[in-house]
């Protein structure tokens, strides 16, 4: 009797989805003629079916085996093979495919489906322009070349090919969400949103779109519509990782840090071996003052992530903020550069023709903070007073939300380029194309920083400056620099760049801003003293405090403002200070603040008192021109001896102590003299003013004398390093 009635009803059973019958009915096949390949073949799609991949294969091989020349067999085994995870051999199975039948679309598509999933993308990508030449409105075949174009950053490309596939296929919500992120590449973020919106009409609960989306939202400071795609995404996908941990950024950014730590270890809970998260929750803790803490958050990120140098920067800063000695950040720099800055073949050196022909260098200043922000202060009195007849600025701005200070400070360049949408690879190009002579990195490990782009050497000269006085351990970085303070005689060797030394400063400072006037000071009408730290939490350490203890204790009136986000961290604070005869009622706590509100902070702080080791830089900078005083603690690390670096440029150092009973001698005695005191408070902001710290001018003249001298050095050396 023949089996084709019985398969020709097995199959369509099959397809109308009755896989019990269509078993049955197979199975009954191959009783009558056991080695029938439609009958095998069959049993083996539902066995793929069913996640019974070894049976499957066996059956589809068996089929193979009756039926050598039939195409599809080899297509279900290549379907099978890719379902196990086996894509090199699922690949060849579609080639053999293909060797049967050239112009099968199936099998175009499946081989090229393999090699995209076994990681060879170039293969891949020819290959779904292979399926493309027989079937051109291929809507997945057009979507997965969209997705690996868009892997490449070739956006533009990827754009063209998914709008093809939803040409073809109008409701392909993966086509509609790559679009978006085609979009999203190209900086097109208004485009990107509608476009998350269309993805999310047609499949509501994409979670990966309302990720994005809230991604785009958050980088044009529409917190709030952020918010709810990351909540949205949550109640979709309530265990989704990239929402928790996108909602912890998010919140973060907004100076909610519980709430913050609440989302990033939730996130942890769900993926305990997800690095980003670590990393995030250590910036999150770092913000809320736990540095210790921190570092453990950021070491698991490292073991977690060994091969990301942006996770191990945030180690390696964090690291300056505890170390009271320069031996472990130098270890750490240079654990770092063995892994991402590998000794690379010299550039060839250029030829030493300027200023000696009368061009310009030509400096590049490459930073994300091109906008409000503490590095601005020093930025834009630079830029605004360098001379053109010595250098060329060119500004490359990393900037998410570039404002009116972005407007400002890039009025001061010569070339601003806006790379936010260029990888590391593409702005080195950008950078080689103009002929950069020396290139400044003014972020370090700080967030947002580009140390890849350093490591490609793109400029023949580069240094770092303004991020924090400290090592990259980024061996294609030449020089850093610093000042005679910061750096005394013999300080070289914690470095892995060479120092170079400024005459006066490492600061050049401008509070861009006329308000608020000095205040009369507070303890004449308090009647007693009120000490203040308006610095990074993360930088109130054990050691800070210890320092603080017996000052507080000598003055038992006195009262300490200190800047600590609302939430555990202040009772933790407050519990070491009580656990050392510090009564917590004399400790007020303030939040962040806009910089109007933070610099009024200062009008009720008489004394300012430094962190340790890690001074206050911006912070004291700003406290002396409202009037405050700062007595500082002097490290034997360079970030721990900022407070003497400025101070010594107002003639100051009498308030820089070289010991922990020398600082707690000079804060006493100048708080002990109010008529003095209250004379240095209405002095301070003349005396800043008529210093090197904010001689705009001079400071450019020796940082571009800085520049002249390295780039000569540089361009008559040999070899390069």
């Amino acid at each position: 009797m023949t089996t084709e009635p019985i398969l020709d009803q097995a199959t369509a059973q099959h397809r109308a989805g009755d896989l019990v019958q269509a078993r049955r009915l197979y199975e009954c096949a191959l009783a009558t003629t056991p080695d029938d390949p439609r009958a095998l073949f069959g049993l083996g799609l539902l066995d793929l079916q069913q996640g019974r991949f070894d049976a499957a294969r066996g059956r589809i091989e068996r089929a193979i085996a009756a039926a050598p020349a039939e195409p599809r067999y080899r297509i279900g085994l290549g379907r099978t093979l890719a379902a196990a995870g086996e894509h090199r051999a699922a690949a060849q199975s579609y080639e053999s495919a293909l060797a049967r039948s050239p112009l099968d679309p199936d099998a175009r598509f499946g081989r090229a489906a393999a090699l995209q999933a076994d990681g060879a993308a170039l293969a891949a990508i020819e290959a779904y322009r292979a399926v493309l030449e027989v079937a051109p409105t291929h809507a997945d075949a057009l979507n997965n070349l969209g997705v690996l174009l868009c892997d490449r950053r070739e956006f533009r490309e990827a754009e063209h090919v998914l709008r093809r596939a939803l040409a073809a296929a109008p409701t392909h919500a993966a086509a509609a969400f790559n679009l978006a992120r085609a979009l999203q590449g190209q900086s097109r973020r208004d485009e990107a949103i509608a476009q998350y919106r269309q993805t999310l009409a047609l499949r509501p609960d994409h979670v990966e779109a309302l990720c994005n989306l809230g991604n785009l939202y958050r980088d044009a400071g529409a917190t709030d519509a952020a918010y709810a795609a990351y909540t949205e995404a949550l109640r979709a996908r309530p265990e989704s990782v990239i929402a928790w941990n996108n909602l912890g950024c998010l919140l973060r950014s907004a100076g909610r840090l519980q709430h913050a730590e609440h989302c990033l270890r939730r996130a942890i809970e769900l993926a305990p071996a997800n690095a980003a998260a670590h990393d995030n929750l250590g910036s999150v803790l770092k913000d809320a003052g736990a540095i210790d803490e921190a570092i453990t958050a950021f070491r698991r990120a490292v073991e977690l992530d060994p091969g990301s140098p942006a996770i191990h920067g945030n180690l390696l800063y964090a690291l300056s903020f505890v170390a009271t000695r320069p031996e472990p950040i130098l270890e750490e720099a240079r654990r770092w550069g063995r892994k991402f800055a590998p000794a690379s073949p010299p550039r060839e050196p250029p030829a030493a023709t300027a200023h000696r022909d009368g061009r310009p260098l030509r400096v590049g200043y490459v930073s994300p903070d091109f906008r409000e922000h503490c590095q601005s202060l020093f930025t834009l009195p630079l830029f605004a007073n360098h001379d053109r007849g010595a250098v060329r600025v060119y500004g490359y701005s990393d900037v998410v939300r570039p404002d009116e200070i972005t407007r400002r400070i890039a009025a001061h360049t010569d070339e601003w380029r806006d790379v936010r949408g260029l990888d590391d690879d593409a702005l080195a190009s950008q950078i080689e194309a103009d002929a950069i002579d020396v290139l400044v990195d003014l972020t370090m490990h700080m967030a947002g920083g580009r140390p890849g782009l350093f490591v490609r050497r793109p400029a023949p000269v580069q240094l770092c400056w303004l991020a924090y006085p400290g090592t990259t351990g980024n061996g294609a970085i030449d020089y850093r620099v610093s000042d005679p303070w910061l750096d005394p005689p013999g300080a070289e060797r914690q470095y892995v760049e060479r120092t170079v030394r400024l005459p006066d400063a490492f600061w050049c400072y401008d509070p861009l801003a006329t308000e608020p006037d000095v205040a009369p000071l507070p303890a004449l009408r308090n009647g007693f003293v009120t000490f203040g730290c308006l610095n990074n939490p993360c930088k109130l350490t054990d050691a800070t405090l210890e320092t603080w203890v017996p000052v507080l204790r000598a003055l038992p009136a006195s009262r300490l403002v200190l800047l600590l986000p609302d939430g555990p961290r202040r009772a933790q604070r407050a519990a070491f200070l009580a656990a050392r005869g510090v009564d917590p009622q004399r400790i007020d706590f303030v939040d962040y603040r806009p910089r109007g509100e933070y610099l009024r902070s200062y009008r009720r702080i008489d004394i300012g008192l430094d962190t340790f080791p890690y001074n206050g830089h911006t912070t004291t900078l700003d406290a002396l021109w409202m009037g405050v005083p700062v007595v500082t603690r002097i490290g034997e690390t360079s970030v721990g001896r900022g407070g003497w670096s400025q101070l010594a440029q107002l003639g100051l150092s009498r308030l820089a102590a070289d010991g922990d009973a020398a600082f707690v001698a000079t804060a006493v005695a100048l708080a002990a003299d109010w008529p003095a005191l209250a004379a240095l408070r209405a002095e301070l902001r003349e005396r800043l003013a008529r210093s090197p710290l904010q001689d705009a001018r001079r400071f450019a003249r020796n940082l571009e004398r800085v520049y002249r001298d390295v780039w000569t050095e540089r361009a008559t050396a040999t070899p390069y390093r």
